[in-house]
């Protein structure tokens, strides 16, 4: 492995057709939206799919979603308490973690369980991302779907039961931007390394491989661009602000609601002495 010695910085535009990118569980899971109306998708979503994929690839994972664990383990703890059982020294139960665990020398983890007899820990990850905005306001549609069965008995007086009426929320169109960056400091305390950063770019491009679902059928999410800034210095040559500005999507002139990808115009402002690799997701 080989340590990482560029700041790296990305940004990747992800489109939305017709489905629920990151339901709001306190607003009847609809799409979330800020009070302007633009879509949100929120960075602990993403790390969730990045986390995913990191998994699909062979890596080992922490924080796991119940429905994918591969290890057995039913809880952090237990998961944690498998690898640094017994070990009381702070440093050494960090450099274990980050040594086990991909996500954890990604984007950190706090480690505070009550059968850790008393040794607790945060990490800090080099990988940070921003929760993803779109670039116009996104319009939200709302379906009433029913099941053809009854899930619970009905009540008495009841001509269906109550459980077989819901609603559906869907996003007709969204272009998101996530941006996001590398630090190299912060890389050398996890022992994130270069091939690290490379499963993770490739995560990114990858973003929606294994996650459809019926809020999210095959297709109607996608990873259009995906840009890869590495710096010539641990420091960068220029801020992540500044590079997150300089790749753009704007709307043509003669669109009114976007549709497609079709009805946007993305460009990335050349930044002297900086390489940008340009690549298309999936």
């Amino acid at each position: 492995m080989s340590t990482l010695e560029k700041k790296i910085d990305f940004v990747a535009f992800v489109s939305v057709t017709m489905a629920n990118g990151n339901g709001d569980p306190l607003n009847g899971n609809r799409p979330r939206t800020d009070y302007n109306g633009f879509g949100e998708i929120s960075d602990v979503c993403i790390k969730r799919k990045i986390r995913n994929r990191m998994q699909d690839l062979g890596h080992k994972i922490f924080v796991q979603s119940e429905y994918r664990s591969d290890d057995g383990f039913g809880s952090l703890s237990e998961r944690a308490s498998s690898v640094m059982k017994n070990i009381k020294d702070r440093d050494l139960y960090t450099k274990m973690a980050c040594e086990t665990w991909m996500d954890v020398r990604t984007f950190g983890q706090v480690f505070a369980f009550k059968d850790t007899k008393g040794v607790s820990c945060g990490v800090r990850g080099p990988v940070s991302i921003h929760q993803a905005i779109s670039i116009s306001p996104v319009e939200i549609e709302s379906m009433q779907i029913t099941k053809s069965v009854n899930g619970e008995k009905k009540d008495k007086g009841e001509s269906i039961a109550s459980d077989r009426m819901g609603m559906k929320h869907f996003v007709r169109f969204g272009l998101y931007k996530i941006k996001g960056s590398i630090n190299t400091q912060l890389a050398e305390k996890t022992g994130f390394s270069y091939e690290d950063a490379q499963v993770v770019k490739e995560c990114l491009r990858t973003m929606f491989i294994n996650d459809a679902s019926a809020a999210r059928p095959d297709g109607s999410m996608e990873v259009v661009k995906l840009y890869w800034f590495e710096h010539n210095s641990k420091d960068g040559q220029y801020s992540s602000a500044k590079i997150h500005r300089s790749v753009s999507a704007v709307l043509k002139p003669d669109v009114m609601v976007p549709s497609s990808i079709e009805d946007y115009d993305i460009s990335v402002e050349p930044l002297e002495g900086l390489h940008v690799e340009e690549m298309e997701g999936i």
